[in-house]
């Protein structure tokens, strides 16, 4: 058993003994061992796909059903097909050499095109191009098309180009409605674009896959040879491959139909790159007569958090269905609060961490490293840092950077710091040519220089060559402008006449950063502005831009890392794949979760993507789970008020405990619609609309008592529930349980705005408020 990478006959099957059949449970038992034809294999969040994927590898070698260069197994991360390499080893009790075959669909189709790249006119040696080599080349041909690329950048084109391949279009292939994009010249640029990099003998990403498709359906000998060498193939994670994908493998397998395909259709949530869940669907298709294996065991959560979990996913039309279960115990319960802004989200979440950690209350004394926030949006993620920072409870970002080190908040606060302190030169360097002002690199060389030989600041530097007009005259107005407004912000911040938050937002206008994200075409932008309106809004916790820059200063010195453990704050998309025993899932209300913009663009699909990150968020829970929502938050610089997710109403109330006051949530999707009607619904429906009659507002009638927490006593609440608006005049003075006294301004049906004497204007609930005594004289 020492060679594995050869004297296997290919028919000659031994009968070994496989140990590690033991540990496997019946599903995958069945799915190791069903070894011919297609199997799908249906494996649930948690329930070991990895060990049942790679045992099936093992199998196949012990066996001797193949030699291992003649299985193909590809995964969608050089790290996972590493580890998979690895455990097969372990369960073999040997080092598995020649498997040559076994690593991502990308670098796999490298492979093969190196071998045939003069089939699609390339030479054997070809490059292949990064991101920003792909970025320079189309610049050159939208110079070359005379396109604007300030209208029309080239990364707009890019993502365009890069989606067209996924779904397996060469420049002759895209229809017409779609060639018509880009000021109606993209199906020429992609042509030319692929031209170009024919005579530079290169390949971007998407063409290792496009190409290979290529040879594969045009050449018929390539193709049976590789048939013929890849006996058997796996595929990881199969619901998040795009459609050129399917169709390399579809070729491949078509004629001995060894494929096992392992994916999750509920958790299919990277559709805004290209995946599509209808492969896993229609696998069945596909392959008549293949056996699907579905894993359902988790050995990750226990029953209530499945159970929750598997309630939220049953509303998706479009699954292939299947049940969590465990033999964990059904421990906690999903633990649902609703509260009134996101900085009061922030800091229960906060102050609900430090209890675990110091196992307060009955809970558990755990480390940060197990404790998760997963957000739907990364300008939630403010809130969250700042409450943490201010605790001192280390964190971590996940899947991207912190804050303020994203590149257009350091750009925000770079204008800002220039308003506060003109003479800042490594701010002035920053952002001189952000946006383009035609001030290249080689100008800012020469105004170094000169701020070197004068010993004067950069900003001076750039005002002098301006009046000696060194620059070019675009780039001389450009600047005039520029060094015009900083004056003028430098003197509106030592004069105090404007609010700081005012005077922030008008920054950001008056230099045309903002205007510069608004018009990108980039797919980041929307989140750009979304986190510069959240850097603008968080001013008002300080008295002015001073005080703020020194909390951001004070912030990145102490965001070493140390080692220490630390809570994960991360989107859910970037949750994938991982598990905490404590997660936290924060910013459940329509509108952010599910997120407006997606249902906006991709209608019912994209609502049921959606639903499958809710999915994907409570079952990266191990043993705790909270739900949060807020009555309000700031959305892009506004003020919104919130309706509980229409997910909460889906979670079933036997695996729910609610420890809010029932008063925080209004439901928002009555029982009566069906599930059909309401996973079609995009928006709530005002005539199915009611805080009495939904799922949610029941359980949350009951006031379920909670461990450790005092019980409401119904019996002396204070709060009263206006059912008419018009109950209040204008002028009545007004309590908040939050936000104090106030005086009615405006009256608009259940709405009153509200003037507090210790905040500023807010719209609330009626029924948020009750009547106080006039204020004394």
């Amino acid at each position: 058993m020492n060679d594995l990478s050869g004297g296997l006959g290919a028919r000659a099957i031994a009968a070994r003994e496989a140990p590690y059949l033991d540990i496997l449970n019946t599903a995958q038992r069945e799915a190791v061992e069903a070894l011919e034809g297609p199997v799908l294999m249906l494996a649930g969040a948690g329930t070991g796909k990895t060990r049942a994927l790679t045992t099936r590898v093992a199998h196949l070698i012990n066996t001797g059903h193949a030699r291992p260069n003649e299985i193909l197994a590809v995964t969608f991360t050089n790290k996972a097909a590493r580890e998979m390499k690895s455990r097969v080893g372990g369960l073999l009790g040997t080092v598995v050499e020649g498997m040559p075959w076994l690593g991502t669909f990308h670098g796999t189709s490298a492979r093969i095109l190196r071998r045939h790249a003069e089939l699609v006119g390339l030479q054997p040696n070809f490059t292949i191009l990064d991101t920003d080599d792909q970025l320079r080349l189309l610049k050159q041909v939208l110079q070359a098309n005379d396109v604007d690329t300030k209208r029309f950048p080239a990364r707009h084109l890019a993502g365009i180009i890069d989606r067209w391949k996924n779904r397996a279009w060469d420049p002759g292939k895209v229809p017409e409605a779609e060639a018509a994009k880009y000021d109606d010249r993209a199906g020429k640029l992609y042509a030319d674009y692929q031209r170009r990099l024919r005579t530079l003998n290169a390949a971007d990403f998407g063409d290792l896959l496009l190409h290979v498709l290529r040879i594969l359906k045009e050449h018929g000998d390539v193709l049976a040879r590789y048939q013929r060498w890849f006996r058997y193939i796996l595929v990881d994670e199969y619901q998040d491959t795009n459609v050129a994908q399917y169709l390399w493998l579809r070729l491949l397998a078509s004629s001995h139909r060894n494929v096992c395909c392992v994916g999750d259709d509920d958790q299919s949530i990277y559709g805004w790159r290209g995946a599509e869940v209808g492969n896993i669907l229609r696998f069945e298709v596909d392959f008549p007569g293949a056996r699907v294996v579905r894993l359902e065991r988790n050995y990750r959560s226990t029953q209530h958090i499945l159970s929750a979990a598997s309630a939220i996913i049953s509303n998706n039309l479009h699954r292939l269905g299947k049940t969590l279960w465990t033999d964990a115990g059904d421990g906690e319960k999903v633990r649902l609060i609703g509260h009134f802004g996101s900085d009061d989200e922030a800091a229960w979440v906060g102050d609900e961490i430090v209890a675990f950690q110091d196992g307060l209350g009955g809970r558990d004394g755990i480390s940060p490293d197990d404790v998760a926030v997963l957000v739907r949006t990364t300008f939630q993620m403010r809130a969250f840092e700042d409450r943490f920072l201010k605790i001192g409870l280390p964190y971590r970002v996940i899947g991207g950077p912190r804050f303020y080190e994203r590149m257009e908040v350091r750009d925000a606060i770079a204008y800002l710091r220039l308003a506060v302190s003109p003479e800042d030169s490594l701010a002035f360097e920053r952002i001189v040519n952000i946006p383009r002002r035609g001030v290249g690199s080689k100008s800012v060389r020469f105004m170094f220089e000169v701020a070197r030989e004068k010993d004067i600041s950069l900003r001076e530097a750039a005002r002098r060559l301006v009046d000696d007009g060194a620059f070019t005259a675009p780039a001389r107005r450009a600047l005039r402008v520029l060094l015009g407004y900083i004056d003028q912000w430098h003197a509106q911040t030592r004069e105090g006449a404007d609010p700081h938050v005012i005077l922030a937002a008008r920054i950001l206008d008056e230099s045309g950063y903002t205007h510069h994200w608004q018009q990108s075409k980039e797919l980041e932008a929307p989140g750009r502005l979304e986190n510069l309106k959240e850097l603008v809004k968080s001013l008002e916790q300080f008295e002015n831009l001073q005080g703020f820059l020194d909390h951001v200063a004070l912030v990145t010195d102490n965001e070493q890392e140390t080692g220490e453990p630390r809570v994960s704050l991360m989107t859910l998309h970037a949750a994938k794949g991982l598990e905490f025993p404590v997660v936290f899932l924060p910013g459940w209300e329509d509108g952010l979760f599910p997120l407006q913009r997606s249902l906006d663009e991709g209608g019912l699909a994209a609502l049921e993507e959606e639903r499958r990150l809710g999915y994907v968020g409570i079952t990266r829970a191990e043993r705790h789970c909270f739900v949060s929502f807020t009555t309000g938050r700031f959305v892009n610089g506004e003020w919104r008020r919130g309706v509980p997710s229409r997910f909460i109403d889906e979670l079933p109330e036997d695996d729910v405990e609610i420890l809010s006051d029932p008063g925080l949530y209004g439901g928002g999707y009555a029982p009566t619609r069906s599930s059909a009607d309401r996973s079609s619904g995009l928006g709530p429906d005002s005539s199915t609309h009611s805080q009495i009659d939904t799922p949610g507002w029941r359980r949350a009638s009951e006031r379920l008592p909670v461990s450790g927490r005092p019980r409401v006593d119904t019996s002396v609440s204070t709060r009263v529930v206006v059912v008419d608006g018009s109950a209040y005049k204008v002028g009545e003075r007004v309590f908040h349980q939050k936000f104090g006294y106030g005086q009615v301004l405006v009256i608009e049906g259940g709405n009153i705005r509200v003037a507090f004497e210790k905040s500023s204007e807010k719209t609330i609930r009626a029924d948020y408020l009750e009547s106080a005594p006039p204020a004394r004289p």
